[in-house]
């Protein structure tokens, strides 16, 4: 029968008074003549958290000492095991020697020593050690280790330090130092290097990024990466920092190279904080020294930078919203002169559901677009607005189960226009409107337990502009989709509107199956009076009756999705058509999509475009992994980009390698192929645990 023994607390009253008492549980307890306590067979002790298993222990009063007998087993607080054939400690379980002993970290990371130390219940001094993280099978040697006459252990500092340590590959050395610092595998933050990376580029040449990270406080940290290769010297940076209300991101480099005549450099900075009054603030700056320098250094693949700065307070029955956007073109085809390059907005909305019957929506916007130049037209206009809109809408249930729709608007603009003679400095337009629109939803259900839903729509709207028509700065692309089929206006900004009666029709077939294959498909078009010369050909929505939209999905439950839609013109046929296929399971991930638009000269399309766009992930093993990408012209019968990353990792290595490779070429931006190596001994990075399976022992 297991005895229980509050050792402290009945044998140690000084310690229990000022540290709380330790339990101990074993086989047998028993006290002898001169007051030592023997406990033998299957002893756990537990004291503030600390918890030591072993076969024996000896405890001898006059000097206030455990003796232990092994296996011995002391697992703290943090998580961290302590193993060890014999020792002798305080009754607290923090100082002491430790025989044939053996630290595990996290669960990873093992350090084995002759013999340890502990003091102050903090540091374990480990002499004549082995650290690895590697699946340890008998005397064979692990892939990796690191060789040390001492290693010390500060558990409050979550640091390991090492003293005349050698790293060995098997059992080959590669590489020593006398003094070594790294985290242990539980610290989430330290200041120190990551990961290293070898880049190789045909623009750049033979380089290294030696990542090194640097804590500022719990709320702050900077990470520094020099680049150095034979044709740059480049320091990259990022800054972060998390605040009570928010947070701030700045990411950026500075470069010295043989690409340019002149230093480059690049900044993009975000933030989001919360003001008072549930106002929000946000911003997102971007700015680059030149327009190749982001994808010449693979950061970006942006052609256009914007920079902004919001402040939104969104309610339940209100939006107010105020924005600055400024804009930056990498584009060989615009000059940011002409963009145009600062955009400004102010919106307040409120809506009202319980006073009209229905619900009743109206707000007030402001809005201006300046552009540096000061020719006479397109490439010189700056316009300002100001206007005011309302809305009320309401729905019904007819018999049958039809549902009835009804809505009703009215907008005025104001319009200020400059450097443009072709419209008049002042312009006044006011735009009412109405739209009726029903549903009839037909619901059925068969023996295998599918659902079955379709649902004829027809649309009738009618909306007119008094007064003269402004520049459409803000609507200039447009495109018929299954979200705006039955909208009053498909214009995606204020400056155009759709007038004159028109009419939309269309019907959707849902299918929900019992087994999780659901499938859905819809057809529809609009009908119009007039025709709206503002919408391009490709839009699907010129003339007086738009191109068919054709949209349908199909989803299982085994991952397998297909999307697709497509716009068919009465007389030309195709205008546009895109889709997507993916499957994913635990294992595969696959994706690709296609896009095909016929050529349009208003939308500056001088050639059809037709490309493919293709991601796969696939765990080949619980080792390997590859993820590929590419991106094909059909068109053009060219390659745009491809890019090839292939991952190894057990449980105390990660190896990935890359190779990627930019077609596209402009009087900017040259063609460029990378490749990549980088790779880590996993158990060292702070908040990086292993996630490759460990190694099997076999006999």
């Amino acid at each position: 029968m297991r005895l229980i023994a509050f050792i402290l607390l009945l044998l140690l009253p000084q310690t229990s008074l000022a540290q709380g008492a330790a339990t101990l549980v074993a086989d047998s307890v028993r006290v002898t003549e001169e007051q030592q306590l023997i406990a033998t067979g299957n002893i756990e002790v537990l004291y503030e958290g600390t918890r030591l298993t072993a076969t024996q222990i000896t405890y001898a009063p006059e000097d206030d000492r455990l003796t232990i007998t092994g296996p011995i087993v002391i697992q703290t607080t943090d998580g961290t095991l302590l193993m060890a054939q014999s020792g002798a400690m305080d009754p607290r379980l923090e100082n002491g020697i430790l025989q044939g002993a053996r630290i595990v970290l996290d669960q990873q990371l093992q350090l084995a020593a002759n013999q340890i130390d502990r003091r102050e219940g903090r540091y374990s001094q480990l002499y004549k050690t082995v650290a690895t993280s590697c699946q340890v099978c008998g005397d064979a040697a692990p892939l990796w280790s690191i060789r040390a006459q001492r290693v010390v252990h500060d558990s409050v500092e979550q640091q390991l330090y090492f003293d005349n340590a050698t790293l060995l590959i098997r059992d080959i050395p590669v590489f020593w130092l006398p003094t070594l610092r790294l985290p242990d595998p539980n610290l989430e933050r330290a200041t120190g290097f990551l990961i290293p990376e070898q880049r190789n580029n045909t623009q750049l040449g033979t380089g290294i990024k030696v990542p090194y990270f640097i804590t500022l406080g719990d709320s702050r940290d900077l990470t520094l990466t020099p680049y150095v290769s034979a044709e740059t010297r480049t320091l990259e940076l990022i800054y972060r920092q998390a605040f009570h209300n928010g947070s701030l991101r700045i990411e950026g480099a500075a470069s010295d190279d043989t690409l340019e005549d002149t230093n480059r450099s690049y900044v993009f900075a975000s933030g989001q904080f919360d003001l008072s009054g549930d106002y929000k603030l946000n911003f997102d700056i971007e700015a680059v020294s030149d327009t190749a320098y982001l994808q010449d250094y693979s950061y970006s693949s942006k052609d256009r930078l914007d920079s902004a700065i919001s402040v939104t307070r969104v309610t339940d029955t209100t939006l107010a919203q105020v924005e600055l956007t400024y804009y930056q073109t990498l584009r060989d085809d615009e000059s940011n002169a002409s963009l145009p390059p600062i955009v400004a907005n102010a919106l307040y909305e409120t809506r009202d559901t319980e006073r009209w019957g229905g619900t009743l929506t109206y707000g007030a916007s402001i809005d201006t677009a300046y552009r540096y130049s000061e020719v006479d037209g397109d490439d010189g206009r700056d316009v300002s607005r100001i206007g005011a809109y309302s809305t009320w809408d309401d729905s019904w249930i007819l018999g049958g189960g039809i549902v009835l729709q009804a809505e009703t608007g009215l907008r005025a603009d104001y319009y200020n226009v400059q450097d443009d003679s072709s419209y008049d400095s002042d312009i006044l337009r006011a735009v009412p409107s109405a739209q009726i629109t029903v549903r009839w939803p037909l619901a059925s259900y068969n023996d295998g337990g599918a659902a079955h839903l379709i649902t004829p729509v027809l649309s009738l709207g009618w909306a007119e502009s008094y007064g003269e028509t402004p520049p459409n700065e803000d609507s200039t692309r447009s495109e018929l989709d299954q979200g705006n089929l039955f909208d009053l206006t498909r214009f995606t900004g204020e400056d155009a509107v759709e007038t004159g009666m028109q009419a939309a029709v269309g019907i959707s077939y849902t299918r929900i199956g019992a087994a999780g294959l659901d499938s859905s498909l819809a057809f529809g078009r609009v009908l119009r009076e007039t025709e709206n010369t503002a919408f391009t050909s490709s839009s699907g929505l010129d003339g007086l009756q738009s191109d068919w939209l054709v949209a349908g999905q199909i989803s299982s439950p085994g991952g397998f999705l297909i999307d697709a839609r497509a716009l068919f013109d009465d007389n030309t046929g195709l205008t546009v058509a895109d889709g997507r296929i993916a499957w994913k399971n635990d294992r595969v991930s696959l994706a690709a999509n296609y896009i095909w638009q016929s050529a349009d000269a208003d939308e500056d399309l001088t050639d059809t475009v037709s490309a493919w766009t293709v991601d796969a992930g696939i765990v080949l093993s619980d080792a390997w992994q590859i993820d590929l990408d590419g991106r094909y012209d059909i068109a053009g019968d060219s390659p745009v980009s491809a890019g090839i990353v292939l991952g190894w990792q057990n449980e105390c290595v990660n190896i990935n390698v890359s190779a990627s490779r930019s077609y596209t070429s402009s009087s900017t931006v040259d063609p460029s192929t990378t490749f990549g190596i980088s790779g880590s001994l996993t158990g060292f990075s702070a908040g990086r645990s292993a996630a490759g399976t460990a190694a099997s022992c076999q006999n």
